[in-house]
This record gives structure tokens, sequence and C-alpha cells, in this order.
């Protein structure tokens, strides 16, 4: 036979085998090489450690706002009585109040006649601050944003509004940087959250005005929260199922709740707003090694095609994890990356499906109000009646025990009944604490509030991934997530409405926690079902729930 015709044979046999050889999708092929390189290896577990740098940029990302732009304790500037004791020109300045001192009024007085004999005469009218403000540094020991540019009284309104600046970034940072680690790779989009977070932090120190430090905010809001979810996803891309859940939760207790509970205590030792920016800056720094020590998602690089560069990373894994994936493992790990199959089906598709529709407004008006009131709850740390660092830190601890009775409970409760409990409890906790004496009965409330809340949001960022469809799982839960910080714009003037009622902030809380307990109702419960894989089958899922019922029990399926 004629040596062309059987390579010829040769290759029709090997298409015929081609196209009889079943169908993997990315995700199983993927699978099968993670079950040979280990879930759990080595190199998983020098990623996880990989996490803490991360996690402590999260934090100081979220938080440090609130230490720069604290409000110490203050009252009207009266030039001829700065000789005086603090005490003296104090009570001489201003009236006292149930809560200390006015501070935003004094008396209009003939100063020098004070002077003379010490005493205010009586019906002396109280007038705005003439001269600006007076800062005693006690309750915040050290000089802010606030103090040194007179941000109270007429002009406290700029901090909500830089805060909420914040916000808006993190809204457009999430859209854009979800986007790029999607079409450009996690490690590239993980860069970019760090540069512009480097920028507007490094732009705030040399602010001088409310613009340019509120256009610097939002430049470091937009890397809030892509600068931990971009390395989030990609370490859990390489962690097996059964490992998944437990290096999620603990990479955000230890290294997010321990970033929290740090910075209140460096925000001390140092004493200084610029100091204090400088030092939360630099671990932003780590944006020159990433591409040397965290390597690219596998899984990323598998699903555009780029077998060849998912192969050099995973070679790496079977090297630290002293393991060895099987040729034929990896043949069908390359044959189905370079098939790109990707699925029709997108957000899209979930807007067109009324019932999905209306599960995703629910799970997004859920998250929203879940996200506004843990927000509000952090900004009402200082005025609790207690030390503001030491009643910042009993709540960020909060973090540790919430999430690991989540993991304990999840599976025996369900989803609806630990995000429906704990909010209904934030509600009456919060609306406790607006009528019960400032100080540590106040405290302990606030804390046992923001421990539920923490449980809701845990539940909830489960909850979404279990009832969102395979295909839209990541867009979904990014659209969910973007959508529901975006809402935390209002928290800064939540908090801020103390100074209108004092009860005011828990009572508006307190309603929003009811609301988000309320609609949580009308999301069928997903325990014991396995994820939906298309649309059709999230369809069949919420049909199958009524308001309150359990119908998922009566089918059980374990989850992937």
């Amino acid at each position: 036979m004629d040596p062309k015709q059987i390579t010829d044979s040769e290759n029709d046999t090997e298409n015929v085998k081609e196209k009889l050889r079943p169908s993997v999708s990315d995700s199983d092929a993927f699978e099968a090489v993670l079950q040979h390189v280990g879930e759990m290896g080595l190199y998983q577990k020098l990623l996880f450690l990989a996490m803490a740098p991360f996690g402590f940029v999260f934090a100081f990302n979220y938080y440090t706002q609130m230490f720069i732009t604290a409000t110490p304790n203050h009252w009207c500037r009266v030039p001829e009585l700065e000789h005086l004791d603090v005490e003296i020109r104090r009570n001489l300045t201003t009236v006292t109040t149930t809560e200390g001192w006015e501070n935003c009024l004094m008396y209009d007085a003939n100063w020098t006649q004070v002077l003379q004999n010490m005493v205010v005469p009586s019906n002396t009218t109280l007038v705005p601050c003439k001269n600006g403000w007076e800062f005693h540094l006690t309750n915040i020991p050290y000089h802010t944003v606030v103090s040194e540019r007179g941000w109270v009284c007429e002009n406290a309104s700029n901090v909500p509004f830089a805060q909420s600046m914040a916000f808006v970034g993190s809204f457009l940072g999430g859209i854009l940087f979800g986007w790029m680690a999607d079409f450009y790779g996690r490690v590239p989009a993980l860069m970019g959250t760090y540069l512009i977070a480097l920028i507007g932090g490094v732009g705030s120190i040399y602010t001088s005005g409310l613009w340019d430090f509120a256009f610097c905010r939002f430049l470091v809001g937009m890397s809030f929260d892509s600068c931990f979810v971009i390395i989030y996803i990609l370490v859990l891309e390489y962690v097996g199922p059964t490992y998944r859940s437990l290096v999620g939760n603990i990479s955000i207790a230890l290294f997010y709740g321990g970033g929290a509970i740090m910075l209140p205590w460096v925000s001390i030792w140092l004493g200084d707003w610029r100091k204090l920016l400088w030092f939360t800056i630099a671990p932003l720094l780590i944006i020159f090694f990433i591409p040397f020590v965290i390597p690219e998602s596998a899984r990323w690089l598998s699903s555009r095609g780029r077998s060849k560069k998912a192969i050099e990373v995973l070679r790496r894994f079977e090297k630290l994890n002293g393991k060895k994936i099987p040729d034929d493992i990896l043949d069908e790990f390359v044959i189905s990356s370079n098939k790109q199959k990707i699925s029709n089906e997108s957000l899209k598709d979930v807007f067109k499906s009324h019932h999905l529709r209306k599960m995703l407004f629910i799970l997004s008006i859920t998250g929203m109000f879940g996200v506004v009131v843990f927000d509000a709850l952090v900004r009402l740390s200082q005025g609790l009646g207690l030390d503001f660092f030491v009643t910042f830190t009993m709540v960020s601890a909060t973090e540790v025990p919430s999430v690991i009775l989540v993991a304990v409970t999840l599976d025996r409760f369900g989803r609806r009944k630990l995000t429906f409990v704990p909010t209904v409890l934030t509600a009456i906790l919060v609306m406790t604490a607006a009528f019960v004496p400032k100080g540590i009965p106040r405290v302990a409330i606030a804390v046992l509030a923001r421990f539920m809340t923490n449980m809701t949001l845990t539940v909830l960022m489960q909850w979404t991934a279990e009832l969102l469809p395979t295909p839209v799982r990541a867009s979904g839960s990014s659209f969910v997530h973007v959508v529901s910080f975006l809402a935390t714009m209002v928290s800064p003037f939540i908090a801020f409405s103390e100074r209108l009622w004092f009860a005011l902030p828990f009572i508006i809380i307190s309603g929003i926690s009811l609301s988000a307990a309320s609609i949580t109702l009308l999301l069928p419960e997903t325990k014991g079902r396995q994820m939906p894989q298309t649309i059709i089958d999230g369809e069949k899922i919420v049909q199958s729930n009524t308001l309150c019922g359990n119908n998922a029990e009566s089918e059980e399926q374990d989850l992937p």
C-alpha cells in the first residue's frame, strides 16, 4: 500500500476516534487534572499563605478611610482665651449638653470683658463658631483630615461625601476589573487593582481640599474589593471541592479579619493620618512581585484555549506537590481546552427569564440591605459611648466565630433559615441599642448585631452561587456583589443622621434589616439540592419552591 494512503488511513482513524471520544467539558477535564495533581497540596497551601497580604490590603482599603476621617472632640475656637487651660476656655466658650458640650455654637460675648471676671453674662445668645474650631485629641488621639481641614459643623457633610465617592469607585472598579479578569486574565487584573489603589493612596496624602481628596478616595475605591476577590477566585480555582469552603472562609477570617483588628492600634501607634496612609499603602508594593509569585489561573488559560501555558503552570504544581498527571488525562485536558466550548447562555438569559430575573432581583436587594447594615454598624462604632478603637476591634473580632458558626450549621438548618433568623435578630438588636445607655450595654448589643450580619452575608454568598446556573454563576455573582456595594453609598449618611436624632440611624438600620428578612423568604431553599447547570434547571428550582416552603428537602441530593 502507498505510504501516503497508510498515513491518510491513520489520520482518518484518529479523526473517528476523536469524534467517538466522550465530550468532556473544560470544568470536568480540569477537575480530573486537579484530582491527580492534588486538591490541597503544598503549592495550594503556599497560595493560601500568599493570600495574607491581599487580605490585609482588603481590610485596609475598606476601613482606613474611617480612621483618617474620624472626628476628634472639638468646640469653637476663641483666640482671646487661648492662654487659659483647656477646661476653663471650653466652659467659657459654650454650653454643656447631655452629650458633653455644644460643638458648633459659642457665646456671642465680649471676651475682653469675660476675661476680667471669668464669667459669661447671663442671657448671652449662642452663635455659630466665628474663628474655626479647637480640637481636643482625647477620643481620637491624632490629627485627621477632619481636624486639619475643619470638616465639622456646617462642613461635616464633606466626610460622608468623600466616603461615598469611594463606594462609587468600587462600583465602577468592580465592573472594570471583573471584565479584565475574564478577558485579560486574573493576574493582570489583580495588578491593575493594586496600581490604581497605589495611585489613589499616595495621592490622598498630598491633597489639600475636598474635591482632590474625594477623587483620590474614588481611585482607591475602584480597587475595592477586586483587590482581594480576584486572588480569592484564582486560589479557589486551584483548590479541590473538598477544601474550597475551608480555604475561602478561613482566608477571610484570618487575613481580612486580622487586618481589621490590627488597624485601630496601628492608627494610635502612628499618631498621624498621613503616616497611617503610608502604612496601609506599603503592602501594595507587592504589585511588583505578583507576576513572579502568583500563577495565572489554569482554568482561565484553558477557557481561552491556551492549553500549552496552562500545562506549564500545572507542571509546577506537579513538582511542588510531588504528583504526576497521567498523559491521557493531560491529553483530555488539551482537547477540551482546544475545543473552547463556550455556552451560549449568558446573564442576559437570566434577565429574559421571569423566574430567574425575580430571583436575581431578590438576591441583589438582600445583598444591598445586608451590606448597608454591615457598613452602617461599622461607622456607628464611634458613637456607641465606648472608646472608638476598642469598639471597632470588638466588632471586627466577630468575623471568625460567625464564619465558623455558619460552616457548622448551614447544612443542618438550610440557607433560608440561616438568613432569615440572623437578619431578624439584627433588627431587634439594633432597635434595642437605640434605647439603651451608651457604653458597654450599647457596645455589647452592637457586637451581637454585627455578628448576626456577618452570618447573613456569609450565607448569602454561598446561596447566590447555589441558585445561579453554571453558565452565569460568575457573572451573576459579580452582578449581585457590585449592586450590593453600590448601596453602601448611603451608609455614611445613615451614620450622619445621628446628628439629627441619636436614635434615627438605629431605627433606619432596623427597618432595613426587617425588609431584608422578609424578602429572603421569597428565595428557594437549596439545602440538599444540586447546583443548577442550565437556565432551565435554575427555573425549576425557583418554580418548585413556595413562599415559605421547604420542598428542597423532599428531593435531597448532595451538592457538588
